[in-house]
């Protein structure tokens, strides 16, 4: 099978879609520059704030995502990707737009937790993906109950994407979604690092039960269709 061209829809945030790429890298083997995929990344931080969209007071991000999704297929990728966990609440939308497949990485993470026999998972992301029930439709179509954060330590988390990671304060970021995660543990078999910003400030093994990144779901997914070794 001939190799495929990765189509990155970046930005959302520029810090999320450089470590899907260091991602990418590392999960493809590789003894030489050669042998890696080609990747063509549309880094757009100009899309307007998702969340704030799906609340109800925020621009539109649709046109800017489907230029993105659009500019990507003429570059030549064969698939698009988007490290960004609450845009795919416009993904049937994007899909519509273009004539290559937007591998849904909410789906891919959906199936794996299946996969993985886990009952209940906790979700941390942003009220965007909380509220347009994003990960709810893929997980409970599955039998997978889902704990979300209480009222304060959901505020919590979105300061830890918004005022910590995408600002640039990691440690910030970190301490906060700790603290919740904690918490959120107790109740679960396992956590969806459901804001891709969140999959930059925790690590497996900061938690006693497993931890779902969908950054690495999706990164792992495009190195199998990339490199041939599952269809598109």
């Amino acid at each position: 099978m001939a190799e495929k061209i990765i189509g990155i829809l970046g930005g959302m945030g520029p810090l999320a879609t450089v470590e899907l790429f260091r991602r990418i890298v590392e999960k493809t083997p590789a003894k030489r520059d050669q042998d890696h995929p080609r990747i063509i990344i549309y880094n757009n931080p100009k899309i307007p704030d998702r969340t704030a969209f799906i609340l109800g007071n925020g621009e539109d991000p649709r046109p800017k995502l489907i230029e993105g999704a659009r500019k990507l297929e003429s570059w030549g990728a064969d698939f698009i990707i988007m490290p960004c966990n609450t845009a795919h609440f416009f993904a049937e939308t994007i899909q519509k737009a273009i004539s290559i497949p937007l591998v849904n990485m909410i789906e891919e993470t959906a199936k794996k937790i299946e996969e993985m026999g886990l009952r209940k998972v906790g979700l941390l992301a942003t009220d965007g993906t909380i509220k347009g029930l994003i990960y709810h439709r893929a997980l409970l179509s599955r039998g997978v109950q889902i704990a979300v954060p209480n009222k304060n330590d959901q505020k919590r988390v979105m300061e830890a994407i918004y005022e910590g990671v995408k600002a640039g304060n990691l440690e910030l970021g970190r301490k906060l979604l700790l603290e919740v995660a904690r918490k959120l543990e107790r109740r679960v078999d396992g956590i969806i690092a459901g804001c891709t910003e969140v999959s930059v400030a925790l690590k497996p093994d900061d938690l006693s039960v497993s931890l779902i990144d969908p950054l690495d779901v999706i990164a792992e997914k495009a190195v199998r269709l990339a490199l041939g070794l599952e269809e598109l």
